[in-house]
């Protein structure tokens, strides 16, 4: 192989399907990081060449054919995306027996029970943002912040809970109705899964409304999904505060919900800062890619390949499947580089090979990724950052309908 040869880097992405908005996102994210990783010189004089595969519905069919595609024909080096929920890590096995590294961000904490299963077979598989688990305990610990800082003064501790069906929306609800009376609430509601994809949330919504809740939460992440469940909760609102999973940062949330979603909370565990560096992505990204796209997706497969590059280069280069040796090393060299990016930090646990929280876990931000929370308080605007510390950029609103 050539010295200056390109270096394939390969990606599972849902370019068709429920999370085809995410999935461009993740495309553009990845060819925005090989752009800029080749304009200075790429890994170690290589250019970066990225390669994609859609996986559709996301089943474990689609996503394992997927990376065999990507390992036996195109000889990638490594694989690198947002997520694929269908497949429970179904892909590891292809591409643990390449020995090539494998980063995502499908936010399960499957992941860890992989990993730890056998730390050599999979030395390769990385998640690169924290579990979903996360997403539940941080949300309560934050609607208690806003209650004990006075910044909220809710009715009642009444919670109601309302899940996709989904394994990342199931354990998501159950880590938030786990943790609620640690902090002092009451789930009056659910949590309660419905099937999904879905669009007609009458009937989980009337409940809700029985129930009289003083928080709302939706653990669903399908963009589509969630304008339509707040879309049909704003024609008879109840005075509660309003939280939508993930997806409702996406631009085709408020692209349908239009005012009516200003209030709306949404968190992420991994997530663009608005800060000076996610600010100065955000303007490149939006120049490349235009005005309705959306930098805070495509900023995790964006960060993931600028840390590969730079622990690759450390490593003195990367390698094709089946050169165990040197990709061990690139893996190790991963695991002990400490990557301040646009999304906060990124610091792998040794033992899961996933990013740890902050404030969840570690109390330094500059050792932990931050677990974001938003408020749209002008649906023609970026959303407002209003926690944790030291990041936020705003204080939380109460929203019209409260």
């Amino acid at each position: 192989m050539s010295e200056t040869a390109p270096i394939p880097i390969g990606s599972l992405v849902p370019l068709t399907g429920a999370s085809s908005a995410d999935g461009i996102e993740f495309r553009n994210g990845l060819i925005l990081a090989s752009e800029e990783i080749n304009a200075a010189g790429g890994i170690l004089g290589r250019p970066v060449a990225p390669v994609f595969v859609d996986t559709g519905r996301q089943n474990a069919e689609a996503v394992v054919a997927g990376a065999q595609v990507l390992i036996h024909l195109h000889r990638v080096h490594a694989i690198i995306c947002g997520y694929n929920i269908g497949p429970q890590n179904s892909e590891y096995e292809p591409i643990a027996d390449a020995g090539i590294l494998y980063i995502h961000h499908n936010t399960l904490l499957q992941h860890h029970d992989t990993v730890t299963s056998s730390p050599e077979r999979y030395f390769g598989c990385f998640m690169s943002d924290p579990a979903e688990y996360w997403y539940g305990q941080g949300f309560i610990k934050f609607i208690s912040w806003l209650r004990e800082t006075g910044q909220w003064r809710p009715a009642s501790n009444r919670i109601a809970i309302v899940s996709g069906s989904a394994p990342y929306s199931i354990v998501i609800a159950n880590a938030m109705a786990a943790a609620a009376p640690q902090f002092g609430w009451e789930i009056c509601f659910g949590p309660k899964v419905v099937r999904t994809p879905r669009t007609d949330w009458s009937q989980p919504l009337s409940l809700i409304r029985d129930s009289r809740p003083s928080v709302v939460a939706n653990t669903h992440f399908f963009a589509g999904d969630l304008a339509a469940f707040h879309q049909q909760f704003m024609r008879a609102p109840i005075p509660a505060l309003v939280y939508l999973q993930y997806g409702a940062m996406h631009e085709a949330f408020t692209a349908a919900t239009g005012r009516s979603a200003e209030g709306i909370i949404v968190g992420t565990v991994v997530g663009l800062l608005p800060d000076e560096m996610g600010n100065a992505f955000a303007q490149r990204y939006r120049a490349r890619f235009g005005a309705s796209s959306t930098p805070s997706v495509g900023a995790q497969t964006y960060v993931a390949l600028h840390h590969y590059a730079i622990a690759a280069a450390l490593e003195g280069g990367t390698a094709p499947p089946g050169h165990f040796e040197q990709n061990r090393r690139v893996a190790a060299r991963l695991r002990r580089t400490i990557y301040r990016s646009v999304v906060g930090t990124i610091r792998y646990d040794v033992a899961t090979q996933s990013a740890i929280p902050y404030p969840n876990v570690v109390g330094d931000p500059s050792l932990g990724m931050p677990h974001l929370f938003f408020q749209i308080q002008d649906h023609t605007a970026d959303q407002v950052l209003i926690a944790p510390d030291p990041y936020r950029t705003g204080a939380f609103r109460l929203p019209s309908w409260m």
